[in-house]
């Protein structure tokens, strides 16, 4: 798929921009994208600078295993029930930013227990 081969540099404004619309701040975009992912501030901005592929991205991820917890709709897609493992990678990340710009609270966002 072509988002795949996608650089997530390219992607990463759109996040961004969508989330401060709304109030947010590009702090928490990276919040909920390190969150995700494992990566650190440093190891996150490293692949902007690099420009690496989604592909890539998701494969030196250390994703949270919270992140099952993540459900609803992105794109007229249930993202729980999206096959290839790539792919939902990618639509939970549109999910987590969709809710930060929608104004969910920042914990609920991260799926911290109560």
């Amino acid at each position: 798929m072509r988002i795949f081969r996608a650089s997530f540099a390219s992607v990463y404004p759109h996040y961004v921009a969508k989330a401060e619309k709304k109030g947010r701040s590009r702090e928490e975009v990276d919040e909920v994208i390190c969150w995700l992912t494992g990566f650190d501030r440093a190891e996150l901005e490293q692949h902007l600078a690099d420009e690496t592929t989604f592909e890539q991205f998701f494969a030196a991820a250390r994703v949270n295993p919270a992140a099952s917890l993540i459900t609803g709709v992105v794109c007229g897609v249930r993202v729980e029930e999206v096959e290839d493992p790539l792919m939902q990678q990618i639509r939970w990340l549109d999910k987590l930013v969709d809710e930060l710009a929608r104004g969910k609270a920042l914990e609920k966002v991260l799926r911290t227990p109560v």
